[in-house]
């Protein structure tokens, strides 16, 4: 038992000397500290977003046939006018021609009825009748005409082919997809915002016009030209409460493709907002904490709430004060209530600092 005693009484004494070194190790120690700014910022707010050729269509057989010649490659880029296609044309050829002798007859008909009804010999019934006969041949031959014209597929605008459904010799319906046709020198781009932050633009958009947006493309790389966020579709989702924007780029060098995919970035402004760097946190389950070191040097475990999150900074809505001294390094070389020596930094050259470290 008087073992014991000692025992413990030895124990005890070292733990204190152990507690005693180690804020006196703190104490020695200079941590950095710095404080929260309040400002006006803004951050760039991403979005997936589907990527579309303002001008996309798919282009049919007009007639049934054989599609007897294809002037045009998958890919290839075509002007407007271009012959592309070409449906076997014998049979609207031969119903022209046929078209174009019924008109031939009926005009001498009817030349044959004027000059007998100039002489009262037929009635001008007779000849009314005849005239409208001719007018209807004529009407014929320009349907048959424009039947073999649509025998002749051409391009409706300039524009990028896509792959064929359709091979030389096959027999095409009337309507049949063959390819389609894509005029990538500008892009509708569409993503999804929910309903309070579309309050938001729309007020925006109304104040100070169509806003300025910038395209992450797939690889990472800003795309280098800057849309324009216009049109808003006109009803929400029910079923996930976000309603469809459409921004418009220019493409003029061709880089992206009808059917990409990216991510939109939309700045949002924030007044007054509280920023503090993201190295100055720690997490605790779900939620976040800072170290506040006060007047006298001793560390306070804090909770924040985060509004938004920027590279390398947090914007926070609760918890903190401008005036607050936030430790921004060595927090897993403390705990709560330790007595430390500080060093303060700026919050401007924290970030700096942060940014050089993480560019290396």
């Amino acid at each position: 038992m008087k073992y014991s005693i000692i025992f413990i009484a030895i124990s005890a004494f070292f733990i204190a000397s152990c507690n005693h070194a180690e804020h006196a190790k703190h104490e020695e120690s200079e941590f950095v500290v710095s404080s929260p700014i309040k400002v006006d910022t803004s951050i760039d707010k991403e979005y997936v977003c589907q990527i579309r050729a303002a001008n996309h269509i798919e282009i049919r057989s007009l007639e049934r046939g054989y599609l007897q010649k294809i002037y045009v490659d998958e890919g290839q880029h075509v002007k407007q006018g271009q012959q592309m296609f070409q449906i076997m044309p014998m049979v609207y050829e031969a119903e022209m021609e046929k078209s174009k002798a019924d008109v031939d007859y009926a005009g001498i008909e009817y030349e044959n009825t004027k000059i007998l009804s100039d002489k009262n010999i037929v009635s001008q019934q007779e000849l009314a009748l005849s005239k409208a006969k001719l007018n209807r041949e004529k009407a014929d031959l320009k349907l048959s005409s424009t039947h073999l014209g649509l025998t002749n597929i051409k391009a409706p605008f300039n524009g990028i082919m896509d792959k064929f459904h359709s091979r030389l010799g096959s027999l095409v319906e009337e309507g049949e997809l063959l390819t389609t046709l894509s005029d990538n020198s500008k892009l509708w781009v569409y993503f999804n915002v929910p309903e309070a932050e579309y309050l938001d633009y729309a007020t925006r958009l109304k104040k100070e016009g169509p806003q300025k947006v910038k395209l992450l493309m797939a690889n990472n790389q800003i795309f280098n030209h800057i849309g324009s966020f216009e049109t808003i579709e006109a009803d929400f989702n029910n079923e996930t409460g976000n309603i469809a924007f459409r921004a418009t780029f220019p493409n003029p060098e061709g880089i992206l493709r009808h059917g990409e995919t990216g991510t939109i970035l939309l700045p949002a402004y924030i007044k007054n907002a509280l920023l503090i760097p993201q190295e100055a946190t720690f997490d605790i389950l779900d939620k976040k904490f800072v170290f506040v070191v006060d007047k006298k040097g001793v560390i306070h475990s804090t909770q924040i709430k985060v509004g938004l999150e920027m590279p390398h900074i947090y914007a926070v809505t609760s918890g903190l004060n401008t005036g607050d001294q936030i430790l921004v390094e060595g927090l897993r070389k403390v705990t709560n209530g330790d007595h430390i020596k500080t060093k303060f930094k700026p919050y401007r050259a924290v970030i700096e600092e942060l940014k050089n470290l993480h560019a290396e």
